[in-house]
């Protein structure tokens, strides 16, 4: 099907898939095999071999491609698989600029690993996306943001930072994984690469762990393709049916999401034991307007600080919660939460984590789609 032809939601439905030819079952077949028998050498039906191609994850590769309204998907083991295909487009030498509030396990491999091979890692705030040009040099190749930024909920103006790699000759990386496509698509803004940890609201369910990355140019997909194959960090069959399965109500579960995430955010902003909340629908959210001019909605996602703003009257919260789980990951339809200075960001070095805002006590909430009354009474009881 064409799916240029059709709006998002039944895209969502239908982008990529077709009944298969063999039986005419409405949903992909796993084609659970390592390898495929060939007529005669070199005679096939486009599959060789399993980490090359598999048609379970030919099927959700276009479909991810429909979804972020690109012309190529990749689908990888994992998110920070995806990202590690990313980081060798570059040779030792070059220079990327980052967004100085991430992911902990992008800064690792950018600090841990790839720093080894002689590639310079620029860690800015990104607030003003004016600030980026400053520091562009020879060497920079790269422009890296997430925005929504994890677990900050900084918001970074995807056009604008578009504009600048054009000018600059850099290929921008759009780290999706908080909007998801529904919310935004920073392909039509002019990113160059848009990367998902699929494990989380593409997913759906906390039961897959993947990663995809979504381009439109051709010459890129090949290089990104070529590493793909070539270093095998691909996705099994049923982990690529799981994730086709979790796009197909991506839209309902983010409209619920969104609703629930502003309840709550509401809420904890009116609680009197209640300091910082962070959330991207606030009028007085940082960068508030580009939110509204680049997302469709303001998502599921809130961090939180306590006006006992320590550490040991976090963790009591932490575990007092009842419905919301703690547990590392997000973008689930349970709801959870998180300690990101011990958990997902526990990579960071401490003054580098508070000095960018991550203060020990904050706490990040991954809102899910139960009824937000009950959620709103488990944050209360937890409180206190």
């Amino acid at each position: 099907m064409n799916s240029n032809n059709y709006k998002l939601e039944t895209k969502l439905i239908h982008a990529g898939v077709e009944p298969d030819p063999t039986t005419g079952a409405i949903m992909t077949p796993i084609y659970q095999t390592s390898t495929y028998v060939q007529a005669a050498p070199g005679d096939h039906k486009g599959y060789e071999y399993a980490r090359t191609q598999n048609p379970t994850r030919t099927v959700l590769q276009n479909a991810l491609a429909a979804i972020e309204n690109g012309k190529y998907g990749l689908s990888f083991g994992s998110g920070m698989a995806a990202t590690d295909a990313v980081m060798k487009l570059l040779v030792p030498g070059d220079e990327v600029i980052v967004s100085n509030d991430l992911y902990g396990g992008t800064y690792r491999i950018m600090t841990k690993v790839f720093a080894t091979y002689g590639i310079k890692f620029h860690f800015i705030s990104m607030h003003n996306a004016a600030d980026i040009e400053q520091y562009v040099n020879a060497n920079t190749k790269m422009l890296w943001i997430e925005t929504p930024t994890n677990p900050l909920l900084n918001v970074i103006d995807i056009a604008a930072s578009a504009e600048i790699a054009r000018r600059h000759k850099l290929l921008l990386v759009v780290d999706n994984t908080f909007a998801s496509p529904y919310l935004q698509t920073p392909l039509d803004l002019g990113a160059d690469i848009v990367l998902h940890s699929a494990t989380k609201y593409l997913g759906g369910h906390s039961d897959v762990v993947h990663g995809a990355l979504v381009v439109n140019d051709s010459a890129l997909e090949e290089k990104l393709r070529f590493i793909q194959n070539s270093c095998g960090a691909v996705p099994g069959p049923h982990d690529c049916w799981l994730v086709l399965r979790g796009i197909k109500t991506l839209h309902v579960r983010m409209q619920r999401h969104c609703e629930n995430g502003e309840a709550i955010a509401r809420y904890l902003r009116s609680h009197p034991k209640v300091g910082k909340v962070i959330w991207t629908g606030f009028e007085d959210h940082p960068n508030h307007d580009i939110a509204k001019k680049q997302m469709r909605g303001f998502g599921g996602m809130i961090s939180f600080t306590l006006k006992d703003d320590n550490i040991d009257a976090a963790i009591s919260v932490l575990s007092k919660t009842k419905l919301f789980s703690l547990a590392e990951s997000l973008g689930g339809v349970e709801s959870l939460i998180g300690h990101p200075a011990t958990m997902t960001h526990a990579s960071i070095p401490r003054e580098d984590r508070v000095k960018n805002g991550l203060v020990d006590s904050l706490i990040r909430l991954s809102v899910g789609i139960e009824d937000k009354d009950d959620l709103i009474e488990d944050l209360r009881q937890a409180i206190g």
